[in-house]
């Protein structure tokens, strides 16, 4: 069995402990920035470059890195790199699942030059679930509410046939909800509530057959998750998004804060690609969310680690101590 069956399992039997929490490494990101994915390129002491891209072939060897160390549940890759990845036997011995991305919404459009974040998330799927089966059971697809009446009904009925579609080839899902990119006329500290209810809202007319595993989604302060992974945790399992890539004090307090909060899953995908070590940043990310250690003195560890191996790291340790998350700042004003 997998680790995120058997973990899945135990957490809607209601005996969660915090060695049960999901950790996915995101590493979709073709799908929405094409050719910038594999973030910066390395220099052969492991050191980012930050104004060289890395090539794909970089994308891969991160891939299999982090698969083989068994630090992370569930490997989120495009359709092209999941076949890949799974004909090289990468996941045969392995705990960590392979998943792939069901649906490229144009709301993660985002070529250089681009200007689809600033219209309304449009429904489009360039995988098929005909193809995609050969190889995997698990994906994600993606929505974004806008608060207008047409345009969430269009994004609704696309996922209704998705799941119509996932359910005949026998394939399993995750939801990620995403904040809407603009102004929708919801005040911003009521946009968590907003999401929230309107994901309640669209389960609640779902049977357990074709309801997602486990969502995705943004956190947007601590009553809003907790209100949402309160409402029925044995079959509403909430999960986080990671966002833009920030300081490490972000990405190990997001987690604790998030956890704390009733969450039982966390799909990083800057915030694990671009850290100067990645296998580091996601046994620290273990560490804190088993309340072993706090988001400041794992912040301190990854430091020490990264002085060790010789790695120069993107921010001195007083600045990526602070909090750049907007939220997250606001919560510790």
């Amino acid at each position: 069995m997998k680790s995120l069956d058997s973990k899945l399992a135990r957490m809607r039997s209601g005996h969660y402990q915090p060695s049960d929490f999901i950790i996915a490494d995101a590493k979709d990101a073709e799908m929405a920035t094409g050719l910038m994915a594999p973030g910066p390129a390395r220099d052969a002491h492991g050191n980012t470059l930050e104004a060289q891209i890395a090539p794909r072939a970089a994308y891969f060897a991160a891939i299999r890195q982090m698969v083989q160390s068994g630090l992370v549940d569930i490997m989120l890759m495009s359709a092209a790199m999941g076949e890949a990845l799974v004909a090289e036997n990468v996941f045969a011995h392995s705990p960590v699942t392979p998943a792939v991305r069901y649906n490229d919404t144009t709301d993660i459009w985002s070529p250089r030059g681009g200007a689809y974040l600033h219209e309304p998330s449009v429904p489009h799927r360039t995988a098929r679930l005909d193809q995609v089966r050969r190889f995997v059971d698990l994906g994600l697809y993606s929505v974004t509410f806008s608060n207008r009446v047409a345009e969430d009904i269009r994004t609704l009925e696309a996922y209704a046939a998705f799941r119509v579609e996932a359910q005949a080839a026998g394939v399993r899902h995750f939801l990620e909800v995403f904040n809407p990119a603009f102004s929708i006329g919801v005040a911003p500290t009521q946009i968590g509530f907003y999401i929230a209810d309107c994901i309640t809202r669209c389960l609640a007319g779902m049977v357990s057959a074709e309801a997602p595993l486990f969502l995705k989604i943004a956190y947007n302060g601590r009553a809003a998750m907790e209100q949402l992974s309160s409402y029925d945790p044995g079959r509403i399992i909430v999960g986080i998004l990671g966002g833009a890539k920030g300081t490490t004090r972000d990405t190990f307090e997001l987690l604790a804060r998030a956890e704390a909060a009733g969450a039982r899953v966390a799909l990083f995908g800057r915030k694990i690609n671009y850290a100067e070590d990645p296998l580091a940043l996601v046994t620290l990310m273990r560490h804190v969310v088993a309340h072993e250690i706090s988001p400041q003195d794992a912040v301190h560890a990854y430091h020490d680690t990264l002085h060790k191996k010789g790695l120069r790291p993107l921010r001195m340790l007083d600045d990526d101590q602070l909090l750049s998350d907007p939220v997250l700042r606001a919560e510790a004003a």
